[in-house]
């Protein structure tokens, strides 16, 4: 038991922050033991084979449903205590994102297991076991973080350390399990396109997992074997999500909390045309360019050089807009005298965070380009388009990042209360008439309709009259000069008001047109159009298996910065 007074800081400090040292240290030893399992497999290493694998993801996922088990149990019979809650953690947005990404999880499922049965002759059945328990796993976590992600757990909290971090480093190796057998299938399919273009001096050698007998149904198993490899984005997206949200989960075990109001900001499409205009025509020329390119690179050498221009060509327009508005953004920030909220917030510490780490996986690939650029003996005309389509993605993500963690820190806009209501004056035969009372008016009159007197809604005119019966007439005038001097203020209210609401509809249209924009850039390496794949020229400067290496190290953390990106300005326009 924790003592009274100053006694819980210290004695109740240390075996929690044991416990979440502990945690964390077996949550890391848990993951680098799968990690060093997945690396083996890939490279093929002497005894390891997948199956080896499938069997410690398995087990992962079958000690976490046991601990979500148990945690709904015990949640169910203390249904009726009253339990502290994070409001910033497991937005509805968010949760209906990874529901999204959830679905075609198991629409993945479904396909391994078909691709399963028409290969199960030669298949371990690890391979069949697997997708079953993964779509068990992911129905029942959808569900923990719908009704628990804000949860601030207060009971058992050593229990629930390791049982939540055990799902973090789980969801984690998942993460990674999909990355690698995606990123492998891109790397064979980029193999096959640099015979195809006939790069001679570099050694190519297909990395082939695929089972060593016939398929029972040969149109099936193509289906499902091409089906697999365009649902695993969304697979990659739906565990880095949970392990996001049970990361904060974690944080807040047995943390104290402040009661205060908080106030909802659902997401309004009014006041955002423009910027959802132009976000939804880059969306669509993307999605356009993406499909040409997949067509047309890797059929012919002018082709592909055809489609890496293209491709350059429109990330480099898509990008400037994109800093502009950005630059634009940061500047009404500069305007705007507003303070930022610094307390404490597991969830808004970690969105910072992992928009700069994530960033930094950009970063890597673009300066490579450049350096390769700088290097390079022979640059055929594609490569220089490649010059400035890194420098602004290294320059947009820094904007970006300012505007994203500037607008989460940034308090939210107190209202005067002068400023709440427009005070319609009309000036007639010398008195005025304030037609619409303010919010303190409102307030005092309804507190004096509870006592039995009348508000004073017409001030200077009709209370004075009732009041002082027919009254001085100079106090009158005085009182109606006052009145017009009041009333000229409300006005001036009014225009800074006016002001300001057009700076937050520069702003909503600025997030707006961010969001869609990081939605269209998350889709082409997600998708396969990968240029520092294809380019060429930074292989020729740094060797190929140097660069692969490099592209499949960086290419998640950029692919998840753009969707992580995309649900922080979510966030943001809901709150601006």
């Amino acid at each position: 038991m924790e003592k009274a007074g100053g006694s819980p800081a210290v004695g109740g400090s240390y075996p929690q922050k044991n416990a979440e040292i502990l945690s964390s240290q077996y949550g890391i030893n848990l993951f680098l033991a799968g990690l060093l399992l997945t690396f083996a497999w890939a490279v093929h290493a002497v005894g390891i084979s997948k199956s080896h694998l499938l069997s410690y993801l398995i087990t992962l996922m079958l000690i976490q449903l046991l601990w979500m088990l148990w945690y709904l149990c015990r949640s169910c019979m203390q249904r009726r205590l009253i339990r502290d809650k994070d409001t910033h953690a497991g937005a509805r947005w968010l949760k209906c994102g990874i529901t999204l990404f959830a679905v075609i999880t198991l629409i993945l499922d479904s396909f391994k297991i078909g691709y399963y049965i028409d290969f199960s002759n030669c298949l371990s059945p690890t391979e069949g076991i697997f997708p079953v328990t993964h779509a068990m796993h992911t129905i029942l976590q959808v569900y923990f973080l719908w009704c628990h992600a804000k949860d601030i757990i207060q009971s058992f909290k050593t229990l629930e350390r390791f049982g939540v971090i055990h799902s973090v480093f789980t969801n984690l190796l998942l993460w990674t399990n999909g990355v690698l057998t995606e990123s492998k299938h891109q790397l064979n399919e980029h193999k096959e396109r640099l015979i195809t273009l006939g790069f001679g001096n570099i050694t190519i050698v297909l990395d082939d997992h695929a089972p060593q007998c016939n398929c029972t149904t040969t149109t099936l198993c193509s289906i499902f074997s091409q089906g697999i490899y365009y649902l695993y984005p969304f697979n990659i997206e739906y565990h880095i999500l949970a392990s996001t949200m049970l990361y904060v989960l974690w944080k807040n075990i047995g943390r104290k909390v402040e009661h205060h109001q908080q106030h909802k900001t659902p997401f309004k499409f009014h006041g955002i045309t423009v910027g959802m205009i132009f976000g939804l025509i880059v969306l669509t020329s993307t999605i356009a360019i993406v499909v040409v390119y997949l067509i047309q690179i890797g059929r012919s050498k002018i082709k592909s050089e055809l489609a890496l221009t293209m491709f350059y060509l429109h990330a480099i327009f898509v990008l400037a807009l994109m800093c502009t508005a950005g630059i634009v953004a940061l500047l009404i920030y500069r305007l705007e005298d507003r303070s930022l909220d610094n307390s404490k917030n597991p969830a808004r510490k970690l969105d910072a965070e992992l928009l700069v780490g994530t960033a930094a996986g950009s970063w890597l690939l673009s300066w490579g380009s450049i350096l390769a650029i700088i290097c390079a003996q022979a640059h055929p005309k594609y490569t220089w388009y490649n010059l400035p389509y890194s420098v602004l993605v290294i320059i947009e993500k820094y904007i970006q990042n300012l505007f994203i963690i500037e607008s989460i820190h940034r308090e939210q806009e107190k209202v005067n209360d002068d400023i709440k209501t427009l005070r319609i004056v009309t000036i007639s035969r010398g008195s005025t008439l304030s037609l619409t009372p303010s919010y303190k008016e409102i307030y005092n009159g309804g507190a004096a309709g509870d006592r039995g007197e009348v508000p004073c809604l017409f001030k200077g005119s009709i209370c004075g009259r009732e009041n002082g019966g027919g009254g001085d007439p100079k106090e009158e005038t005085s009182q109606d000069k006052s009145s017009v001097m009041h009333s000229a203020s409300d006005f001036s209210f009014y225009g800074r008001n006016s002001v300001t609401n057009n700076k937050r509809r520069i702003l909503k249209n600025i997030a707006a047109f961010l969001f869609l924009c990081n939605l269209s850039l998350w889709i082409p390496p997600a998708f396969g159009c990968r240029p520092e794949y294809d380019n060429g020229l930074e292989e020729i400067v740094f060797g190929f298996e140097p660069w692969i290496i490099v592209v499949n190290l960086a290419m998640p953390f950029s692919i998840f910065y753009r969707m992580h990106s995309a649900a922080s300005l979510f966030e943001v326009n809901c709150k601006t």
